[in-house]
């Protein structure tokens, strides 16, 4: 699962290098490393609430 979680977030980092996806917040292609914050929060969750 956190495998999956961090290849979408490398997608969606290297999508809007390419093309920005134009949400608040991300309008210009610089605005890439502002998913960063949101993946590692994602992947600290996800580690979190796994089952040992």
């Amino acid at each position: 699962m956190a495998k999956l979680i961090s290849l979408l977030l490398i997608a969606a980092m290297a999508v809007q290098i390419i093309r920005p996806l134009g949400l608040p917040g991300l309008k210009k292609r610089m605005d890439f490393w502002k998913i960063a914050p949101f993946a590692l929060a994602m992947m600290v969750l996800v580690l979190m609430i796994r089952p040992s």
